[in-house]
């Protein structure tokens, strides 16, 4: 019985398709995310970024993963395209600037979370913004909130530069 076994396992992994299955390459993380989490949100299990740029700029948008009308159990959409490598290498040097700023948290309950991450290959050089609820200031000082534009207009600037 033994020998059988041997003998099917043999042939299995000799199978064109399943030999490539066992020895395929790990899915690439992506080297930047963008992902909100809006308010009343904490407690679905379903978020998904609203953007993934890859280092090669290739590039997923889910123009969906954060609208109110999408159901928990139905999977956001996923459009593919490219980020500008240009419009890619000036985010990571905005993210890199943002890392060593405060962002603040303004008084009141939370409204909803947006957050930047920044994973290059090299884990010493990952950066993760997160900005908690990103349109209050209440609380927040005038360097808190100009850091807050910076954030707004880089996450504006990556949607934006995504083609399809």
């Amino acid at each position: 019985m033994r020998l059988t076994m041997t003998g099917l396992l043999v042939c299995a992994l000799a199978l064109p398709g399943l030999s490539a299955a066992a020895h395929a390459e790990p899915t690439p993380l992506p080297l930047v995310s963008l992902t909100t989490i809006p308010d009343g949100w904490s407690q679905r299990t379903d978020l998904r970024p609203e953007l993934q740029v890859f280092a090669d700029g290739e590039a997923v948008r889910s123009p969906d993963a954060v609208s109110k009308d999408r159901k928990p159990e139905t999977a956001a959409k996923k459009v593919t395209g490219r980020v500008d490598p240009a419009v890619l290498a000036a985010a990571e040097d905005e993210i890199a600037a943002l890392a060593e700023v405060d962002f603040g948290i303004p008084a009141g309950d939370g409204k909803g979370t947006q957050i930047i991450d920044l994973m290059p290959e090299d884990p010493a050089g990952e950066v993760h913004l997160v900005v908690y609820s990103p349109a209050a200031t209440d609380g927040l000082t005038g360097e808190q909130q100009d850091a807050r534009k910076r954030f707004t207009a880089l996450y504006k600037k990556l949607i934006d530069a995504f083609k399809s």
